[in-house]
């Protein structure tokens, strides 16, 4: 059984003017697996959970880092990557957009993290179910519905009405 590497991170549930949930599709470098997941990353020694949220995003993305809300919601994760299991917990933050699709320099990324990054897409709720691949964290419609509780990422009946 191999034990957990401990990490504590941050991540940034980013909506464009259109409501569209940004989403980064990485590889794993250890046996080729994709996921998609929202951006963000590994907390430094000493950073607050919306100073790594900011900084991730800026890394990732190059979208401006004021956009962060300062609310957050804690997630108990528990990923494989790279050949480890990472458990830990992390800081969803919410951003807005007020622009379509902004678009996206990946001006900070490590030299490990370009040879993962495949591509990103701004995609809506009715499109993320034909994703191929995972998108991480599992629970991903329940942030949104709760940091952005007016958008159409709420909870809805079976015949596509917001549910109250």
């Amino acid at each position: 059984m191999d034990s957990p590497t401990p990490r504590s991170a941050a991540r940034i549930l980013c909506l464009d003017a259109s409501h569209r949930l940004l989403l980064m599709r990485w590889q794993d470098p250890f046996d080729g697996s994709w996921l998609w997941e929202p951006p963000g990353g590994g907390m430094e020694p000493g950073e607050t959970p919306l100073a790594a949220a900011r900084r991730e995003l800026t890394e990732e993305t190059g979208l401006d880092p004021a956009a962060v809300l300062n609310e957050s919601i804690l997630v108990d994760r528990d990923l494989y990557w790279n050949g480890k299991r990472h458990t830990g917990t992390e800081h969803f933050f919410l951003a807005r957009y007020t622009e379509d699709e902004p678009p996206l320099a990946r001006t900070g990324l490590l030299p490990a993290e370009k040879a993962s990054l495949d591509r990103h897409i701004w995609i809506a709720r009715p499109n993320l179910h034909a994703l191929e691949d995972p998108v991480e964290p599992p629970q991903l419609l329940t942030l949104l519905a709760t940091l952005a509780p007016a958008g159409p990422w709420r909870d809805r009946t079976r015949d596509g009405r917001a549910t109250p």
